[in-house]
């Protein structure tokens, strides 16, 4: 058995861990190093093995950030476009909040694009756009905590840091088996991953670690017979690997309920713009009433339209947040040219958004969408 101990001296977990030295440690280092020389996935934010290519920290940054909570496949589009809208980090920080949020739309996690907005305006007025290549002044900047900084400093300026994500808490709960349940394991890990970083090659290896996690020490079915670390890692030899990280039950997510109204004209819809602070800040979404945890009523629906007559429920649908699930119904109303330009004058909060820019709406409110084709 084996302890690891907090600043104040209490010990905080007990697993059964490997006997692995410094010099096993190194040796297993270099093997997986070797093997991501040749499995290493060419991604466009990512300098390959052996390449002299200088990495754009602002396109490392870009990258953390729209990976986090989110697949590659997912992302690369997204960080495509941004790249090819928003080249450089002074061209994001002189771009529109709006602009941002809808071009972020699809991505989730909103509140990301709001602090790299930030970021980008604190890295041109206090940086003059030279991103600092240390952890330490990187996290003084909106958006780099400290993953996303130690993430920077090492791919971008190939500093050894001790960058530590979900995928990288995985190999290391296996490697050493640690038996502390998620989350309160990952102090633990964090520090097991410490002892694997180093001076040479700092920059490839925590990439290496997580190509690793996405192709070999996967979350279930792990190809352990294919792993270079197998040789070191207890889950292994315990012929337990899918046990780990260990977790326990979740418990359901809160349900609750809502109501969008498509108000819908020959071109478009209304939507409004959503306050700053909050879920969806700062993005636009369609009118719709607050969410919450008892189902509301066609009466006090229709009490509540924004233009009277001629509404009907078209369609009911469940969207998934971090911390609840939605389900909402979809009230349609469609609206003459000349009741859209009197309602706009006054009510000033609201604006229109025509068919070919439903993708500037968070998905929450995109799938509204779906229930109207046939309809418009």
């Amino acid at each position: 058995m084996a302890t690891a101990s907090s600043r104040d001296g209490k010990v905080r977990f007990m697993t059964t861990v490997i006997n692995l030295s410094a010099d096993d440690v190194s040796r297993l280092r270099l093997k997986l190093l070797n093997w991501y020389d040749d499995y290493a996935r060419p991604l466009p934010w990512r300098r390959l093995p052996g390449d002299e290519l200088i990495v754009d920290p602002y396109r490392i940054w870009l990258s953390e950030v729209m990976l986090q909570q989110t697949t590659v496949p997912h992302a690369a589009p997204y960080y495509e476009a941004f790249l090819k809208r928003w080249p450089t980090v002074h061209d994001l920080a002189s771009a529109e909040d709006g602009e941002v949020m809808a071009a972020w739309a699809g991505l989730g996690y909103y509140s990301r694009a709001r602090n790299l907005l930030k970021g980008a305006r604190v890295i041109v007025d206090q940086y003059a756009g030279a991103f600092p290549d240390d952890e330490t002044r990187l996290l003084k900047i909106p958006s780099f905590g400290p993953y996303t900084a130690a993430a920077v400093a090492a791919f971008a300026f190939d500093k050894p840091a001790n960058v530590v994500d979900g995928n990288i808490e995985r190999i290391m709960s296996r490697l050493y088996a640690v038996d502390e349940p998620m989350p309160a394991a990952k102090p633990a890990l964090k520090a097991l991953a410490a002892q694997w970083v180093r001076s040479d090659r700092a920059s490839d290896w925590p990439q290496a670690l997580m190509d690793l996690a996405s192709s070999v020490c996967r979350p279930k079915s792990p190809k352990c017979t294919e792993c270079p670390l197998s040789e070191g890692c207890l889950a292994h030899h315990l012929n337990r690997p899918e046990n780990y990280p260990v977790r326990l039950s979740k418990t359901p997510k809160p349900h609750r309920y809502g109501v969008v109204f498509l108000i819908v004209s020959d071109e478009g819809f209304i939507v409004e713009r959503r306050p700053d602070k909050g879920l969806l800040g700062g993005m636009l979404g369609l009118p719709h009433l607050d969410w919450r945890d008892k189902v509301w009523t066609d009466v006090e629906s229709k009490n509540q339209l924004l233009i009277s007559g001629g509404v009907k429920l078209i369609g009911r649908y469940d969207h998934v947040f971090t911390h609840f699930r939605l389900t909402q119904d979809v009230w349609f109303q469609r609206i003459t040219a000349p009741q859209l330009t009197d309602f706009l004058r006054r009510h000033n909060q609201y604006q229109y958004l025509s068919f070919d820019d439903k993708k500037a709406l968070p998905t929450v409110f995109g799938k509204a969408l779906k229930f109207i084709p046939s309809l418009v």
